[in-house]
Order: structure tokens, then C-alpha cells, then sequence
């Protein structure tokens, strides 16, 4: 009986081992990665996101074996080159590196062809800049939030902001602070962030939300005045401007962020190892210096914990859209 026992207990562990190994043999996970892996960044060269998908691209070559090439599909404010990702095969080669933008177009632009949420596999969340920089011209009079919002009550639809385009990152932070404060102000559009730039400095406005490294300069040079950065945290290239959330705006954290996504339905594991590597590479030296350069912090989420960031992200920015068509009616 007692052989009977261990005969019967080494055959069922033979076949164990045999399914086991035929599993691993037949899973696409194993051997990843075996070919090139692109990186898809839906903007031009130069900016921001490529500069960090280049960064990431030299680290995952060392770290995975294989080549990691950048590849720019701009086009659309982004949606071309994320539409593109978002209907690849989810088999771990095409990632999506963008910013922002990635769940604010949504919001704003009717029949984006893709879901932000669902039609992607969320990888990480790899850095988030200090926020924008509220900037005022020199004569209006004000020194603080506190004193602006005063000033816009005792004048409704008086003050103008800029804003370079529907749901930039100029836009967001005027409308959750004129929701916030349950003020009014008038709205003037611009192409572009030069333009505005170009009337705020010459008077024809009186504030415009703009990102902490171009706006250092002009405020050390006086031709502006910082009145608050719209994250959570001050930032240490300008340590004496508070933040919003100082200034009475309580949960105020309006940041731009920069992520990595696959195409929904990419294996797990694949979305584990690059977080895992992505989240080791923002740690390096080299990389923090860098970041430090561009006014950005690393983060390295969790896979978990972003896609819920994006969720919530989306939501908000639907809302926020609602708000905006709801006032213009």
C-alpha cells in the first residue's frame, strides 16, 4: 500500500513538472523582450515628453537587453500617435508615454478615438512637475491669491485670464480656481501660449497660469509677479511663492504629470517588469538630475495605483469640461 502511495505520488508529480514546463514554454511573457520596443510619444521632439522617453529608452536598453527606440507621431494635440498605441497589439513592444493631455483631450474633444482608461494597460506614472505658476502683471494690485479673489469680487468679469487652449494646462488651474473661489472673470483664448504671454507682459491681460521655467525668469527679472504654484508643494527654484493650498485653496493640486501606458490587454507580467524597471531607473542619480533640470520629480507609481490616478483624473476632467460648456450656454 505504501508503494502504491509513493508510485502514484511520484507520477502525479512528474506530470506537475511537465505541465509546468509546457505552461512556461507556451506563455508569450517568456524570453520578454526578444525584439526592438518602441516608444510612442504623440508630440514633436524636443519637449518634455520626449525628452523623458529618451531618458527612459536609454535605461530600459540597458536594463531589458534589447534595443528601446523613441518614435514621434505628433499630430491632433496627441491623439493621433495615442489612437495609434491604443489599437497595437497588446503584446508588451508598444508603449505610450504622453502627458496630461492624455485624459484632458477626452474631456475636451467629442469622438476622441480611444478611452483613456479602458482602452489602456496603465503602467506608471513617471514624473509630475511643482504645478503652474500664477502670474499677474506687475500693476495689477494685488500680492497674494487672497487679495486677487478680493479684488475680482469687487469687480465681476473685470479681470481677464488667458488661456492657450481648451483644457491645457493655462486653462485647468484658472477654472478650479474661479470654481473654487466662486468667482468671475473674463475669459480670452489664445493660440498659444507665446501670445498670451506676449499680452500679460504687455498689460492687455491680467493673469495667465504658466509653467514654473518659464515663468522663473521674468519674475526674477520683475517684469511679473508670482503670486502662487498651483501644486502641493512649494518649488525650490522659487521657495518663497506658496502654494494655492496655503492660500485657503484647500486640496488644490493642479500638476502636470507624465505616464506610461500599454494597449489594453498587455500581459501583467509585462506591465510588472516595466513598471519595475521604470521605477528603479527614476531613482538613478543621472535621472533625478535631469528631472531636477526640467523642474520635474520622478514618482514610479504603481501600476494599481495609476490606473486609478487616470480614472479619477478623467473624471475630473470631464467635470470640469461640464462646467465650462454649462457656463457658455
Amino acid at each position: 500500500m505504501s508503494f502504491c502511495r509513493r508510485s502514484l505520488g511520484s507520477v502525479t508529480a512528474a506530470l506537475l513538472l511537465a505541465c509546468a514546463g509546457w505552461s512556461a514554454q507556451a506563455q508569450p511573457t517568456a524570453g520578454y523582450p526578444h525584439k526592438v520596443i518602441r516608444i510612442i510619444v504623440p508630440s514633436p521632439p524636443g519637449g518634455p515628453p520626449d525628452q523623458i522617453a529618451r531618458m527612459v529608452a536609454t535605461k530600459l536598453t540597458a536594463a531589458l537587453g534589447q534595443p528601446v527606440i523613441v518614435e514621434n507621431r505628433a499630430g491632433a494635440g496627441g491623439m493621433v500617435g495615442t489612437a495609434y498605441v491604443a489599437k497595437t497589439p497588446p503584446d508588451g513592444y508598444t508603449v505610450l508615454i504622453t502627458t496630461a493631455s492624455h485624459t484632458v483631450i477626452p474631456a475636451f474633444t467629442p469622438n476622441t478615438p480611444y478611452d483613456a482608461v479602458k482602452d489602456f494597460a496603465h503602467v506608471t506614472m513617471l514624473a509630475e512637475n511643482f504645478g503652474q505658476v500664477l502670474l499677474v502683471r506687475p500693476s495689477l494690485p494685488v500680492k497674494n491669491v487672497q487679495e486677487l479673489v478680493a479684488l475680482a469680487r469687487q469687480q465681476p468679469g473685470k479681470l481677464s485670464y488667458g488661456q492657450a487652449g481648451l483644457g491645457t494646462a493655462s486653462h485647468i488651474p484658472a477654472e478650479v480656481m474661479l470654481a473654487a473661489a466662486n468667482i468671475d472673470m473674463l475669459e480670452v483664448s489664445y493660440r498659444g501660449t507665446p501670445a498670451a504671454m506676449t499680452d500679460l507682459l504687455g498689460g492687455h491681460i491680467d493673469l495667465f497660469f504658466i509653467g514654473t521655467q518659464i515663468a522663473l525668469p521674468l519674475v526674477l527679472e520683475g517684469k511679473l509677479r508670482a503670486l502662487a504654484v498651483t501644486g502641493k508643494e512649494r518649488w525650490k527654484g522659487m521657495p518663497e511663492v506658496p502654494t494655492m493650498q496655503e492660500q485657503g485653496f484647500k486640496d488644490f493640486n493642479v500638476v502636470n504629470w507624465f505616464g506610461a501606458w500599454l494597449p489594453a490587454g498587455a500581459p501583467p507580467e509585462i506591465v510588472a517588469r516595466l513598471q519595475s524597471e521604470i521605477a528603479r531607473a527614476l531613482k538613478e542619480p543621472d535621472m533625478q538630475k535631469e528631472f531636477d533640470t526640467l523642474g520635474l520629480r520622478g514618482v514610479g507609481s504603481s501600476p494599481e495605483d495609476f490606473a486609478r490616478f487616470v480614472a479619477q483624473d478623467a473624471a475630473a476632467a470631464q467635470e470640469i469640461a461640464r462646467r465650462i460648456e454649462g457656463r457658455k450656454k
